[in-house]
């Protein structure tokens, strides 16, 4: 690869479109970014709302804390939030400047205001609708397969915006041109001022929250459990920083992050490790720009075929990201990238993804730690070999399983997630 090819240019837009800015877990920031958008169309405070919603997004919205609303949790809450309060100019940061006024409003809104919630199937994994109703006016906003993709908005009966329902793939940069042999020759060739912006953003606000979740009490505290008594050993604190930073995110932490493939934990997963082991080691500022285009591009070529929302847990493929980041710190290239991620995949592509809450950071912990077990396994002359499991032969080939299972193989799965999830109120 040259930096004067198609496919340099395209590496660099796909950075930029995934590693965007988000705050609080993204799913309840796109019910809020709705509402808050039906708000702006009624005119005025709703009166009473409706929220109707694929399974995905309420499985990913049930248990996890809605920032700057008090440490309430769910689709009401992020509805309200939204109405109440939200910016829709700010997008996935819709309620970064929610004030404590908006905080007590939201309360007092939820108690007054009834909003109705609906289970929806329209074909769309990832489906948001959110109507506003004040008096005999109503305004209605739809987001579909992504998080601030406005597919619709109407008001009164009137189309505002009818925009044509097309697949991500289509309304993106191509992924395919995207490979574990491409992302190397990438890194190796990339003008780190081209990136510094975008990776720089996400080293700087992504090991914030990480810092924030190790310094305080958030959910299960999984980093400060992992970390407890092996302080000074580099592979636990690996694992610690990137399951404290969704300690504190899952659990209404209201600092920003740099999300990956539309999650903030796959951010923070694909990152935060790389970071810390950079840091440690001594490494210099554009070698970590380097691995970190490695460990984010990594993921985002596992994700694609994945899909945003899955049954499978998103970190399996952050955690796949970040061993082959620090496989490249260490001076690996293609063939001990490909093993590391071949490895990993092997061993924790059984996680399920059953919606953003506490453990969360746990299944984090899980997927890094695999990871560097993917590249341990390399570096001692280990690895899993084609036909066993879901591992076939070359690394093209293995992501292409992995993909197949999530996106085809686990949608029963998927199903029945959520009529647990429903099925329960613990």
């Amino acid at each position: 690869m040259k930096r004067e090819d198609v496919r340099y240019h395209q590496y660099i837009q796909i950075l930029e479109e995934e590693l965007k800015l988000a705050m609080g877990c993204t799913e309840p920031i796109a019910i809020a970014y709705a509402a808050a958008r039906a708000r702006e169309e009624l005119g005025a405070l709703p009166e009473k709302m409706l929220v109707e919603v694929s399974g995905n997004i309420i499985k990913n919205v049930k248990s996890v804390v809605v920032p700057h609303t008090g440490g309430l949790r769910g689709i009401p809450a992020a509805a309200a939030a939204g109405a109440v309060a939200g910016d829709a100019e700010a997008e996935l940061e819709v309620l970064s400047r929610v004030t404590e006024q908006g905080i007590r409003e939201t309360a007092e809104f939820l108690e007054r205001v009834p909003i109705e919630v609906h289970h929806i199937d329209l074909g769309h994994i990832f489906d948001i609708t959110v109507t506003a109703y004040r008096n005999e006016d109503a305004a209605s906003v739809r987001i579909v397969d992504y998080h601030t993709n406005i597919v619709s908005v109407k008001r009164n009966g009137e189309v505002l915006l009818e925009k044509e329902v097309v697949s991500e793939k289509e309304d993106l940069t191509d992924r395919t041109c995207l490979s574990v042999e491409g992302i190397v020759e990438f890194a190796d060739i990339v003008d780190v001022e081209a990136v510094r912006e975008v990776l720089g953003r996400q080293i700087r606000l992504n090991m914030a929250i990480a810092e924030e979740g190790l310094r305080h009490s958030y959910g299960a505290n999984i980093g400060k459990t992992v970390l407890r008594g092996r302080e000074y050993d580099i592979n636990y604190k690996m694992r610690a920083w990137a399951a404290a930073g969704s300690d504190a995110r899952m659990n209404g932490c209201e600092m920003p992050v740099v999300i990956n493939s539309g999650s903030g934990n796959q951010g923070i997963t694909a990152s935060v490790p790389v970071i810390v082991f950079a840091r440690e080691t001594g490494k210099s500022e554009e070698e970590l720009l380097r691995a970190l285009c490695v460990s984010n591009l990594v993921t985002i070529h596992l994700k694609t075929g994945i899909g945003r929302l899955s049954a499978y847990c998103g970190a399996v493929s952050a955690g796949c990201g970040a061993g082959a980041g620090i496989a490249y710190l260490k001076g690996g290239r293609f063939d001990m990238i490909a093993h590391t991620i071949v490895n990993a995949v092997a061993v924790d592509s059984g996680i399920i993804c059953d919606g953003a809450k506490a453990s969360c950071a746990a299944k984090i912990a899980s997927a890094v730690d695999a990871g560097l077990l993917g590249l341990a396994m390399y570096e001692d002359g280990n690895q899993f070999f084609g036909g066993e499991g879901i591992v076939r032969r070359g690394v093209e080939n293995t992501i292409a399983s992995v993909s197949r299972l999530a996106s085809l193989g686990m949608l029963q799965t998927d199903k029945e997630i959520i009529k647990l999830m429903l099925e329960s109120q613990g």
